[in-house]
């Protein structure tokens, strides 16, 4: 469970601001919720069963990722802070990114990013240096929600913090990058 993700945006006073909760099993999540209270948004996930966003008091829907072509995609990202040695190889992945895909977007709140990749808002997600529940809950709704979620190196190893995601067209550009990044990742 985080809290809040999203603290310095709530320092601030900038809304971007989640709760993000799941339940992890054998080392997958089954059951995540991130909710947004500032901007009164919900999305939950069961493993097998799908995904779905509340906004307001309105009834769920079911969500789905983007089908954007990689060059008309919004990628959303977050910088490395809490490991300042892995922003050589971040920076590279950000270059790549840039030349890639039509635009990228850096809010501040990991589970929020994956949310919102998962109702196609955004239409990927990369970042490094999370921590696990930055982006267990996040990672199941993009699952649920037909995209697909790895590390860095396309392996299933991303609650260790190292995090591709996206749409499955998308998420393949993300794991080309980052492979032409090289190197090795410290968590």
């Amino acid at each position: 469970m985080d809290p809040l993700d999203g603290t310095t945006n709530f320092v601030h006073g900038f809304p971007v601001v989640g709760v993000s909760v799941a339940l992890v099993v054998d080392g997958r999540p089954v059951v995540g919720c991130v909710h947004a209270p500032f901007l009164d948004e919900t999305f939950a996930g069961s493993r097998g069963l799908g995904a779905q966003r509340w906004s307001g008091a309105g009834s769920p829907v079911p969500i789905r990722v983007a089908g954007r072509a990689p060059e008309h995609a919004i990628v959303a990202t977050g910088f490395p802070f809490r490991r300042k040695a892995q922003l050589p190889r971040y920076l590279l992945m950000l270059a790549g990114a840039l030349d890639r895909f039509e635009d990228l977007r850096r809010p501040g709140a990991a589970a929020l990013d994956l949310a919102w990749t998962a109702v196609g808002v955004f239409d990927g997600f990369f970042e490094l240096g999370l921590l696990p529940w930055d982006v267990a809950a996040g990672g199941l709704l993009v699952e649920e929600a037909g995209g697909r979620v790895t590390d860095w190196t396309g392996g299933p190893g991303y609650l260790e913090g190292n995090i591709l995601a996206g749409p499955p067209h998308v998420h393949a550009e993300l794991v080309e990058l980052a492979a032409r990044t090289g190197g090795q990742l410290s968590t």
